[in-house]
């Protein structure tokens, strides 16, 4: 009796602690999300008055690099792939250089229109200010990887206003198959505080309730299973165009701040050949694709080729924000190929690409329901899973951890980061790989006798 009296006080005790750490850390990256935000929507509107703004593309890549590289390299890239980094090899240790570096860097590379988006800086923000509060009252290395979790979900959250996609995002992203329980519930708080201190202070968000009524067939089922096919397909090209910048940029050999010159260059010269449609968050673009508006069909293509280029040569910024653009194109030229709703796809291609490149298919699921209502939710899901399982064993973010194989018949090493994973066919009596295998063999040896 006494021993579960201890048990439940302890737990308790525990309860009450992370109760009041992740409200601090609920309002203190809420404030730091509306800062940004609000400075960011400031220097848009300032490049907006001018119709060749994009032409300094040049020279902010270039300032963004030589400030990465001069004052905190660890704010280079995407931001949630550091923090991820960050949580698995430092216990969640961030550098506080890297709070106004990232901030100032971002704004920086879209105020000139680079292709990048908002999450990013807010989950390194928020994961910054976590780790940087964690130092000050001494708290442990375990301790701190939860606090800096719970600035990732609190930055996503904020940023997107989907307080529990974001909490579960920050807890899913850091592993691929496994999800920390131990961490829910102060990131569910985090989130939903951090949501309601940046509506509080005036940041409007995005919501697109569809006009969608579930009418179940099997024909409509079996289109959803070939979406989420498709989308697992759009994410692994993603994926592997990012790799593909990266190798790019690392065979240039001179400084980081004047390959963000050349790519500038690149992008000006992208925007005469094409528009200025695949520049900055693309938000005007995601919302007419939600509306059913028709684009081109290579915009998701083009938006892919702008991200990795800003990326991979000198931006700085989140890559959800371009994945959201990418998937709606994506949806949308499906959904032109099939006869099918526009707007239904390219709800449904927004998560299920975020699911795939992000493999995060719980928290995609869940957001389906906060951004486009319950009624579109279940057939989203059935994609966003597939998706999840189409990209196979890669990612947006490379210091993912592998912790489950996405199929029995790939031999691969769990446990490992993401980017160093190769999968290999490994053939099973009991798959279907196997058993068609064994078949085949039946077959000819009967035939030769």
């Amino acid at each position: 009796m006494k021993r579960r009296f201890a048990e439940e006080t302890i737990l308790l005790i525990s309860i009450i602690k992370w109760v009041f750490l992740a409200t601090i850390i609920g309002i203190v990256v809420g404030l730091s999300t509306t800062l940004f935000l609000k400075l960011l929507n400031w220097s848009r509107l300032f490049g907006s008055h001018y119709s060749y703004y994009f032409l300094l593309l040049p020279v902010a890549l270039f300032l963004s690099a030589a400030i990465i590289k001069y004052l905190a390299p660890d704010a280079e890239g995407h931001g949630t792939e550091k923090v991820i980094e960050a949580v698995h090899k430092h216990s969640g240790k961030i550098k506080a250089a890297v709070v106004p570096v990232k901030l100032v860097s971002t704004i920086i590379t879209l105020a000139a229109g680079g292709s990048v988006g908002k999450e990013g800086p807010c989950a390194q923000i928020g994961g910054g200010l976590s780790s940087i509060f964690a130092d000050l009252f001494r708290f442990d290395d375990r301790d701190r990887k939860k606090l800096v979790i719970c600035g990732i979900s609190a930055g996503f959250a904020s940023v997107f206003g989907t307080p529990i996609a974001g909490a579960i995002f920050g807890v899913e992203v850091l592993f691929i198959g496994a999800i920390l329980y131990d961490v829910l519930l102060p990131s569910f708080i985090a989130g939903i505080i951090s949501y309601h201190v940046s509506s509080s202070f005036g940041i409007s968000y995005f919501y697109h309730q569809l006009n969608f009524v579930p009418v179940f067939s099997e024909a409509f089922f079996l289109k959803i299973v070939l979406a989420g096919i498709f989308f697992g397909i759009v994410s692994a090209i993603l994926i592997e165009t990012l790799k593909l910048g990266n190798k790019l940029s690392s065979k240039i050999q001179i400084s980081k701040p004047f390959k963000g010159i050349i790519g500038g260059i690149v992008l000006i010269g992208l925007v005469f050949i094409f528009s200025k449609q695949y520049l900055g968050l693309g938000l005007d673009t995601i919302e007419s694709c939600l509306q059913g508006a028709k684009i081109v069909w290579y915009a998701f293509i083009l938006k892919i080729i702008f991200t990795s280029i800003t990326l991979n040569f000198g931006g700085s910024g989140g890559i959800v924000t371009p994945i959201f653009f990418v998937g709606v194109a994506s949806g949308s030229l499906f959904a032109n190929l099939l006869g099918l709703d526009p707007a239904t796809f390219a709800a449904v291609g927004l998560v299920a690409v975020l699911a795939g490149a992000a493999n995060t298919p719980i928290a995609a699921s869940i957001m389906a329901v906060e951004l486009f209502g319950p009624k579109v939710a279940p057939y989203a899901t059935v994609a966003c899973v597939i998706s999840f399982l189409m990209t196979g064993h890669r990612s947006v973010y490379p210091s993912q951890i592998l912790s489950i194989k996405k199929s029995p018949s790939l031999l691969v090493e769990t446990g490992e980061e993401i980017e160093k994973v190769e999968a290999r066919f490994l053939p099973r009596n009991k798959s279907l790989i196997g058993l068609l295998s064994g078949l085949a063999k039946t077959i000819k040896t009967k035939l030769k006798k």
